[in-house]
């Protein structure tokens, strides 16, 4: 049993599960602290957002009572808060102690491992190699000055899938991303808090080796943001494929001298969407925008944004499976967005979200926010577009982009 006396849930992952022929959900932990998941029956579930931190055990059984109108009885409630406990999923000095170590031994380590490499993409370095080359010949490689291209938008989604698109995109921004002196990937982090933004002095690794995390960049955001604030969630980066998407592609392009990167993860913008505001002076963003303006104003940048578009369809919560008719309404909202976000206003894309309340959840609002905001004065091009099958049937789709910033 935890020493706090009012049990607290920490941010965790819910989703519906079923086990043994019971319903209910299952509790996951996004930090990989322990990789155990913990099944609640749906009877109990309820119970689950009353554990909030301001409720005694006793509490917490009268409301589970008043709420569903089924007794409960004192051990359920301590079974539970102790099993929530033993997993590590109660915001308390145990889960504080097992996060310590976790960070401690994620910065001691040579470098970060990759968690795409062997899953959702090739391991080997030749295989890998041979698939980006693919899609970069069919796209065709863009020659020109390397100083045009400023930045890009990129998928996160998996190769297989979002292939043509990151190889429209990379093809384009090749000459740049050969000569950058610096690499700022701004990655999706879907487990981020709202407007958090989070950095790292460990180096990542793909399957050709280390790509060094730039130590004078990360120092300049910690120095401008704080930090205790830009390092608060960053474990997170060891298990966020994001960054490493984008990343993979900017040492392929580079193998030979691999560039210094500044990954940086980008937190929910749900708030500000629901409350109508800009997070252009929320946190850490405005520091974090100040100091890429600053040091793409320095040195040779290339800043690109690791995001998706629209989340549509059953999969995501949608009643209704797309037919044709719909994804036609949903290429042409895209359309729409993208006509946007050429313009490298990010004031203007928070609106074109706005607008219908991100009723498509576009998976990457926070990045490419940043990214317009520091590369605002730019002009986009759109190097590609798709939308691909989240599902089986074809009927949940997640739609991408390609683009770079001239």
């Amino acid at each position: 049993m935890p020493e706090r006396a009012n049990p607290k849930l920490r941010a965790i992952q819910v989703q519906p599960a079923v086990h043994q022929g019971q319903q209910g959900v299952v509790l996951a932990d996004p930090l990989g602290i322990t990789e155990a998941g913990l099944f609640v029956p749906a009877a109990l579930a309820p119970i689950l957002p009353l554990i909030d931190g301001t409720r005694d055990l006793g509490t917490l059984r009268t409301g589970f009572e008043l709420r569903t109108g089924i007794p409960l009885s004192p051990g359920a409630v301590q079974r539970l808060i102790s099993e929530l406990d033993a997993s590590m999923f109660l915001d308390n000095a145990n889960f504080a102690d097992a996060l310590e170590a976790a960070t401690r031994e994620y910065r001691q380590a040579k470098s970060r491992t990759p968690v795409m490499a062997g899953r959702s993409c090739p391991g080997d370095p030749q295989e890998l190699a041979a698939m980006l080359q693919g899609y970069l010949d069919a796209a065709g490689e863009t020659p020109g000055p390397p100083a045009e291209i400023k930045g890009l938008i990129s998928p996160h989604i998996d190769f297989p899938r979002g292939g043509p698109v990151y190889g429209g995109a990379w093809a384009a921004a090749a000459p740049a991303v050969k000569s950058a002196d610096l690499i700022v990937i701004l990655g999706t982090d879907h487990n981020g808090g709202e407007g958090e933004i989070t950095v790292t002095r460990q180096s990542y690794e793909t399957p050709w080796g280390i790509v060094p995390t730039d130590q004078e960049a990360v120092d300049r955001i910690a120095v401008l943001a704080g930090e205790d604030t830009v390092f608060k969630g960053e474990l997170r980066h060891r298990g966020e494929h994001s960054v490493e998407a984008a990343l993979i592609w900017a040492h392929y392009l580079r193998r030979e001298k691999p560039p210094h990167v500044l990954p940086i993860l980008c937190g929910s913008f749900e708030s500000f969407i629901r409350q109508g505001v800009s997070p252009s002076a929320a946190g850490a963003i405005p520091a974090i925008v100040e100091a890429l303006r600053e040091t793409v104003n320095r040195r040779r940048t290339i800043v690109v944004a690791a995001a998706d578009l629209a989340h549509v369809g059953p999969v995501f919560g949608d009643l209704q499976p797309l037919d044709l008719a719909t994804r036609a309404r949903l290429e042409a909202q895209d359309r729409r967005l993208l006509d946007v976000l050429q313009q490298a206003d990010p004031e203007a894309f928070l609106a074109e979200i706005k607008a219908d309340g991100d009723q498509r959840r576009i998976c990457g609002i926070p990045p490419i926010y940043i990214l317009l905001a520091v590369l605002t004065g730019t002009k986009g091009s759109v190097t590609g577009y798709a939308q691909c099958p989240a599902s089986p049937d074809g009927g949940s789709i997640v739609s991408i982009c390609g683009m770079v910033y001239h």
